[in-house]
């Protein structure tokens, strides 16, 4: 080989190393869902999008918030993918989001977007609170199931009743603040001081209330209706109960983190997190999804629980939540767990 041709091979591999270099762009990507969803996730998104590489950062709720909020001058995050909407509803009122409307949101139901042009936010699915109940150890106990929230107050369920830390978990914070809507500020307090005494400890993910009741290992655990559903098709011998008071629930959403450097690649991601094809996704871990049409029946999904939803104030949750959480900390925190 000339060295003319061997400089000018050397030169196009050179080129072509770094085309390859440059034609992968990274995002780091918060999440709060499901640490077993996200390999599948990131894998058919990029089906469509093989240049770009999700780096996630995952944790519960109120740490992913908390997080976000303790870098909100140096930002570390290109994109939040499943965090509930009422910490984005705060993130956006200290100006952390930027603004987006991606292709095909006009497909979605419109509870499911920020209501301003162009959104902040877009919601992707929602998680329902519910109470799981297991029927072999409450039986040996000698247990009767409860029929509502304030039944759990009953002196018998003194120990066996495991719920989340709304500072750590999303589905603590919407059992805290729908209570608050549902009774009112003070009886909602008071519920929760009688509620204590029969709580055995707060955990900090809103999953495992519902994964030890389904182990076996408390009668009782307030979690989420689709969690249960999914554990009780596995053959756990759990109830799934709606309380008849209603129950609260919130919405997994998606934005761009203002100040991405990474901004087109950012929107890609969001262009495809409204599409049928990613909410079919979501319908595999949530029964309730954005795009109409989309969601299944979910096997052992209880009846009603739909309709049970409260009016969700959105706003009072995303408003109140740091006085919500100070209070509840103050209050009750001796019996979360070590984290």
């Amino acid at each position: 080989m000339t060295q003319k041709a061997s400089f000018l091979t050397a030169l196009a591999f050179t080129m072509t190393a770094a085309s390859a270099a440059f034609a992968e762009t990274e995002l780091t990507v918060y999440t709060a869902v499901e640490a077993e969803d996200l390999a599948r996730y990131a894998e058919t998104f990029n089906q469509s999008h093989p240049d770009i590489k999700i780096n996630w950062v995952r944790d519960s709720t109120g740490i992913i918030t908390a997080k976000l909020l303790a870098e909100r001058d140096n930002p570390q995050a290109d994109v939040v993918w499943g965090l509930a909407a009422t910490s984005l509803l705060l993130l956006k009122s200290e100006g952390m989001l930027e603004p987006y409307a991606p292709a095909g949101v006009e497909q979605l139901d419109p509870k499911f977007v920020d209501g301003d042009n162009p959104p902040s936010w877009v919601g992707m699915d929602a998680w329902v609170a519910s109470v799981c109940y297991n029927t072999v150890e409450s039986e040996k106990l000698g247990l009767t199931p409860p029929a509502s929230w304030k039944d759990l107050t009953d002196p018998q369920y003194a120990g066996h009743v495991i719920m989340p830390n709304p500072n750590s978990s999303g589905t603590g914070f919407l059992d805290v603040s729908s209570w608050l809507q549902m009774f009112g500020e003070d009886e909602g307090w008071k519920y929760m001081d009688a509620l204590h005494e029969n709580i055995a400890r707060y955990t900090h993910s809103g999953s495992k209330p519902c994964k030890l009741a389904a182990a076996g290992e408390i009668p009782i655990g307030i979690s989420f209706a689709f969690r249960g559903a999914k554990s009780k098709a596995a053959g756990a011998p759990l109830e799934i109960i709606v309380p008849s008071e209603g129950v609260g629930w919130d919405m997994e959403a998606t934005a761009i983190v203002a100040g991405t450097a990474n901004l087109e690649a950012a929107q890609t991601l969001v262009d495809f997190t409204v599409t049928k094809e990613a909410n079919e996704m979501y319908n595999t871990g949530y029964a309730v999804v954005a795009y109409p049409g989309v969601a299944k029946p979910v096997e052992h999904f209880p009846e009603g629980l739909l309709d049970a939803m409260i009016d969700n104030d959105f706003e009072f949750a995303a408003n109140n939540r740091a006085a919500i959480l100070k209070e509840w900390q103050a209050r009750y925190d001796s019996k979360s767990e070590a984290k």
